[in-house]
């Protein structure tokens, strides 16, 4: 920026040397009203964006601010100084606010180049008599009307950016502070909260909340935040065909998700409740590096902390088999084993040992019955059909599994104990290896 303000004064100076400034710059006044109408004209022909825009201070916001340019111009002729271009950043600043194109607004002052150097360059000729001063200072008027334009692009460009910037800095502000009331409850007699709540539309009526949380295979590369906000992107993206409110953030290494929709019309009709469902689809497709556990539907804000805990299950369960995990979908008994984790292993009978090894030694012979026994409601014979072995073979087994444990396992309540003995060895022996991997 400062390269551009000392060439644009440089080019001034070897414009402003001559005699008959004066008389250039009353004949561009003359015509100043003309330059203006002519910058809007050409900005309007050659920029769809501008004409397109629904904005309505757009067009009076650049009919004035090409009146700005001009009298600018013609303050630097009449010997004022390069100063801080302050009307530059307020326009780019305004820009950015509104999300206007920042090329379009660059390709503005492109435009300006062609008409304010012609209209210099005309007051110079109808205001210079001799054609060798005419031609010299054409030439100089050309550098200062190059100049002029990559100083006010130059400023405008980093304003914009630098707004851009702030604003984005202000909207993590914004969605870390709502994540932060939802997720970890609030007063509802806290006016200030309920003000942004509101604000933000989650104390709208009739609506159902889902949560979602995601992270890579690999959890370590959630601590870079370049990858950890490029699969934050990426999500959000993919739920761009949702019709839900969505808030989206980086929250304790995770990608946070909240999803919000209308689930009833009016307090008479049934609910719609498939916001999860309908997200766990969407989530579908986000890709096979990543992990994501999607809650059950909250009916209000204050069982979203539910849902965050529900969805922070699914997510753990969640694996390279199934990446995305509906905490809906999750058998019962496998959450009871992952909830009661190292304590319900301490406490495991003291056979376990014996029946895992003769269940490997076996292949899985054991455990295959009895889960087969259970999914037929403890039928022997359609058992054997499942596994396509003699009645016999399932007796044998039986009583096998008799000797080691002492439980005889056409009992509902043995069957049930080896069953969960049997999946808690099975995470067990699948942590020693995952922490066997890790220590390699």
């Amino acid at each position: 920026m400062d390269y551009h303000t000392n060439a644009l004064a440089e080019a001034l100076e070897r414009l402003s040397t001559g005699s008959f400034m004066p008389a250039i710059v009353a004949r561009m006044g003359e015509t100043a009203s003309t330059a203006n109408g002519d910058f809007q004209k050409t900005v309007l022909a050659e920029i769809p964006a501008f004409s397109e825009s629904r904005n309505p201070r757009l067009l009076p916001d650049l009919a004035e601010h090409g009146a700005e340019q001009t009298r600018e111009i013609m303050r630097l002729l009449r010997g004022g100084s390069v100063e801080d271009f302050a009307f530059v950043c307020d326009y780019a600043e305004r820009r950015a606010d509104q999300r206007f194109p920042l090329e379009a607004t660059l390709h503005a002052y492109r435009c300006g180049h062609k008409v304010f150097a012609g209209w210099l360059r005309q007051a110079m000729l109808e205001a210079i008599s001799s054609s060798v001063d005419a031609r010299q200072s054409v030439a100089s008027a050309a550098d200062f009307a190059m100049e002029f334009t990559n100083a006010v692009s130059t400023i405008s460009a980093s304003a914009y950016v630098s707004q851009i910037r702030l604003l984005a800095e202000v909207a993590g502000d914004r969605r870390s502070e709502l994540l932060a009331i939802l997720l970890d409850g609030y007063d509802e007699s806290d006016g200030r909260v309920a003000e942004i709540l509101h604000d933000a539309g989650f104390l709208e009526g009739r609506q159902s909340f889902c949560v979602a949380l995601a992270q890579s295979i690999d959890p370590a590369e959630m601590l870079n935040p370049i990858r950890a906000r490029r699969l934050a992107d990426a999500i959000d993206e993919t739920l761009q065909g949702l019709s839900t409110r969505r808030l989206i953030d980086l929250r304790d290494n995770k990608v946070t998700i909240i999803c919000s929709d209308i689930c009833r019309v009016s307090g008479w009709t049934v609910p719609q409740i498939d916001l999860a469902g309908r997200l766990t689809a969407e989530l579908a497709v986000v890709g096979t590096a990543a992990l994501i556990g999607v809650s059950n539907d909250a009916l209000s804000t204050s069982q979203i902390p539910t849902a965050h805990r529900e969805a922070q299950l699914a997510l753990e369960l969640a694996d390279v088999t199934q990446r995305v995990t509906q905490f809906s979908e999750v058998p019962m008994q496998r959450l009871i084993l992952h909830l009661a984790g190292d304590e319900f292993q301490r406490v495991l009978p003291a056979w376990t040992g014996d029946f895992l090894a003769a269940d490997t030694k076996g292949r899985g012979a054991l455990v295959a019955t009895l889960r087969a026994y259970a999914d037929v409601d403890m039928n022997a014979l359609r058992a054997a059909e499942r596994l396509k072995v003699h009645p016999n073979t399932i007796y044998t087994r039986f009583q096998k599994i008799l000797d080691i444990t002492g439980l005889e396992a056409r009992s509902y309540n043995a069957l049930t104990e080896l069953l969960l003995v049997a999946d808690c060895g099975r995470r067990s022996s699948i942590g020693r290896s995952e922490r066997g991997r890790a220590a390699d």
